[in-house]
């Protein structure tokens, strides 16, 4: 049973609730995800309310063609890009702006990745094309089928495919060049 839908549900028939419980599921998920299309981890934690406050006061239907949580992310992809497209600058590039860029994403990371592997992986990630990053954020650290992150990023399931496999060449021969990932391993 996908307990968002529910909780949805739950809201929608006016139980505040069901509202904060998708916030506690997905919160955290939805945030990491819109950070790989902002880079900006306070942009991200903004773009993640604006989805929230989306869902509460235009209440869209939801209509169970996908499970919860890719129609959540989708509408969470659609406000970020909306939000860049009206916002018409580039991120910032001075090099103080950037740390203090980068030492919020390192705290995050902190929070949310657990041993010096998953950071030395997330790193390496962040230096593949942000379409890359996206595939593999959903498909391996979501854990969510490549039907569902083909869907969250508006792609034919083929496309999303040759995305992941493009991404999965181009993340081991990163961690190869930083010693990190042995080909014999494979």
């Amino acid at each position: 049973m996908d307990h968002g839908a529910e909780n949805y549900r739950r809201y929608l028939q006016g139980e505040d609730d069901g509202l904060a419980q998708l916030v506690e599921t997905y919160r955290a998920g939805l945030q990491l995800f819109l950070l790989t299309l902002t880079g900006d981890p306070a942009l991200a934690e903004d773009m993640t309310q604006e989805t929230f406050l989306r869902l509460a006061v235009k209440r869209p239907r939801f209509d169970g063609r996908s499970a919860f949580k890719t129609w959540l992310y989708r509408i969470g992809r659609n406000v970020t890009i909306d939000h860049l497209r009206k916002r018409k600058r580039e991120l910032p590039t001075d090099s103080e702006t950037l740390a203090a860029c980068h030492a919020e994403v390192e705290s995050l990371e902190a929070q949310c990745l657990r041993d010096a592997q998953t950071r030395s992986l997330h790193r390496a990630m962040e230096t593949l094309p942000a379409a890359q990053q996206q595939i593999l954020w959903l498909r391996f650290f979501e854990d969510l089928p490549l039907k569902d992150c083909a869907a969250i990023l508006g792609k034919r399931t083929h496309a999303a495919e040759m995305t992941l496999s493009r991404a999965k060449a181009a993340l081991r021969d990163r961690l190869q060049k930083e010693g990190l990932f042995d080909e014999n391993e494979s």
